[in-house]
């Protein structure tokens, strides 16, 4: 199901907001974030743009404040179930920032991000959940993945992604071989 840390049943895109692992055999989390962008906006190329150093500032006021930055995720879920992957599962990705999970700091370096196309005040869809469930499952298959939580659990007094309207039951309903953990660091 990967090759070189790609997903074969995802849309591959290369961003350069990454950079080899610590540690790398040590991929033990999974985090659950959501992205619209503009806010509440969706189907567009913009987080395509954002996590390849593509974004324009002329497409919309909002995105003055995102010229400068320097993020990815290796997952973006778009509501529609398609799939991309911006960084391999190997490397690491620039999605979690300033984080903490269980004592551990800089979870970038032992974690993968996904990012669902979404904001924290509406539900996710069906098929966003089938085939994260379905991405989830060849994770925890190829990787030593032990735990899976949300941006809000490893960063709490900073971020609030993937939000309350995320249905963590759904996940815990799937007997992923996980823990899961929400819990604030």
């Amino acid at each position: 199901m990967f090759t070189h840390g790609r997903w074969q049943h995802a849309t591959q895109r290369v961003s350069p907001n990454c950079e080899p692992r610590p540690n790398p055999q040590d991929i033990s989390l999974i985090v659950l974030h959501n992205i619209s962008l503009a806010p509440f906006e969706y189907g567009s190329d913009a987080v395509e743009r954002l996590f390849t150093n593509r974004i324009d500032e002329t497409a919309n006021p909002f995105f003055t404040q995102l010229v400068n930055l320097r993020v990815s995720a290796h997952f973006f879920v778009r509501r529609d179930g398609e799939v991309l992957q911006f960084v391999s599962c190997d490397e690491m990705a620039y999605h979690a920032g300033v984080s903490q999970f269980h004592g551990r700091e800089r979870c970038n370096h032992f974690s993968i991000g996904i990012e669902l196309e979404g904001c924290d005040f509406e539900p996710f869809t069906a098929a966003q959940y089938d085939v994260l469930l379905i991405l989830l499952r060849d994770l925890c298959q190829h990787y030593p993945i032990t735990a899976i939580t949300g941006h809000q659990h490893i960063a709490p007094n900073r971020k609030t992604d993937p939000g309350h309207f995320f249905d963590w039951q759904r996940l815990q309903n799937a007997d992923l071989p996980v823990d899961f953990n929400f819990q604030a660091a």
